[in-house]
C-alpha cells in the first residue's frame, strides 16, 4: 500500500474519532450505503464500550447513535470470534430498547433499532459477505405478509412488523474478496485493506479521505495507532497458532484413537474368524461321521445353508 493512500483502520477510528460530531459523516455514509436509506446522526449515545480499557486490543468496539428519525443504531466492530455471538447482539438490541424506555411510557415509545456488526473474524458459513436479517410475519398457508395498523402523527396507517422490530446487518470482512463494483464494495475494500479510490464519490468514503489520513496524525497518535495494529497482528498470530496446534493435536489424537480402535477391531474380527474356522472343522468331522445337517447345525450353531455349502 502506498503511504499517501494509507487511511486509519475503521475500528481505531470508531473508538477514537467517529464519536466527534465533525466526523459523523463517515458513519452516516456507511449506514446509508448498507441500509439504502439516507441517514443523519444527531447524537452519539453512551455505550459500555466507549471507555478505554487495559485490554483494548481484545475488546469489541461499538458506537450507539440516534438518527434524525429517533431510531437507534448500534455499529459494532468485532475483532475475534465469540461463542453465542448472535445471542449477544440480540441481547444488545433488547437492552438498547429497554434503556430508552421510561417507566410508564406507552409502547409507541419503543425505538426501532438497527444493529450493524462489522466482523474482522471468521463467522458462520455462507457465500456472501453481507447478511441482512429482519422479523417478518408470514401466513402459514398463504405466505402473505401480515400488515398491522398503527397511529403516526394522528393518522392510522398500515405498517409491516419489520418496520418496528430490530434489523441486523452482519458484515463479514474476511469473506470479501473481489474488485469493487458498487458503493458497498468500495466500503468493503476500505474496511478490509484501508484503501480508498482516489476519485470515490461514495458517501462516507469522501470523508475518510479527508479526515482519516495516517500521515495527518500527530507522532503520539501514530505511535498509539501503530501499537494497536501490532497488537492485532500478535493477537491474530496467537489465535492462528492455537488453531493449528489444536488441529494438529486433534489429528494426532484421532490417529492414535483410530489405530487403537483398528487393532481392537482386528483382534475381535480375528478371534471371531478363528472360532468360526473351528466350528467349520467340527462340522466336517460330524458330517463325515454320519450326522445329518440338522444335528450339525444344532451343535455347532452354523446356519444349515452354510453347512450345505
Amino acid at each position: 500500500m502506498e503511504e499517501e493512500n494509507t487511511y486509519i483502520r475503521f475500528d481505531w477510528a470508531m473508538k477514537h474519532m467517529l464519536r466527534d460530531k465533525a466526523n459523523f459523516g463517515i458513519l452516516e455514509g456507511l449506514i446509508s450505503v448498507l441500509t439504502g436509506e439516507t441517514v443523519q446522526i444527531v447524537e452519539i449515545l453512551e455505550s459500555e464500550s466507549n471507555q478505554e480499557s487495559a485490554d483494548d486490543k481484545f475488546n469489541r468496539v461499538d458506537v450507539k447513535a440516534k438518527n434524525s428519525k429517533g431510531h437507534l443504531i448500534i455499529v459494532e466492530v468485532q475483532l475475534t470470534r465469540q461463542l453465542y455471538y448472535l445471542q449477544r447482539i440480540l441481547y444488545g438490541t433488547c437492552k438498547a430498547i429497554t434503556e430508552h424506555m421510561s417507566i410508564g411510557d406507552k409502547y409507541d415509545q419503543v425505538k426501532k433499532v438497527y444493529s450493524i456488526s462489522i466482523l474482522y473474524c471468521d463467522f458462520g458459513q455462507g457465500d456472501d459477505y453481507v447478511y441482512h436479517g429482519m422479523t417478518r410475519f408470514k401466513g402459514l398457508h398463504s405466505g402473505s405478509d401480515l400488515v398491522v395498523s398503527i397511529r403516526e402523527e394522528g393518522v392510522i396507517i398500515p405498517h409491516y412488523p419489520h418496520k418496528v422490530f430490530p434489523e441486523y446487518y452482519i458484515v463479514r470482512v474476511n469473506a470479501y474478496n473481489k474488485v469493487p463494483e458498487s458503493p458497498l464494495d468500495e466500503w468493503m475494500t476500505y474496511l478490509k485493506t484501508g484503501k480508498v479510490k482516489e476519485d470515490t464519490d461514495v458517501p462516507g468514503l469522501r470523508e475518510v479521505k479527508r479526515k482519516l489520513q495516517y500521515l495527518a496524525m500527530s507522532p503520539k497518535e501514530r505511535r498509539a495507532y501503530d501499537a494497536h495494529m501490532d497488537n492485532i497482528m500478535v493477537q491474530n498470530d496467537v489465535l492462528d497458532t492455537a488453531h493449528e496446534e489444536g488441529r494438529a493435536e486433534g489429528l494426532e489424537e484421532g490417529l492414535a484413537k483410530g489405530l487403537e480402535e483398528g487393532l481392537a477391531k482386528g483382534r475381535e474380527e480375528g478371534l471371531a474368524e478363528g472360532q468360526l474356522m473351528e466350528k467349520m472343522a467340527l462340522a466336517r468331522k460330524m458330517l463325515a461321521a454320519g450326522f445329518d445337517i440338522r444335528q450339525v447345525a444344532e451343535i455347532t450353531g452354523i446356519d444349515p445353508d452354510r453347512i450345505k455349502e
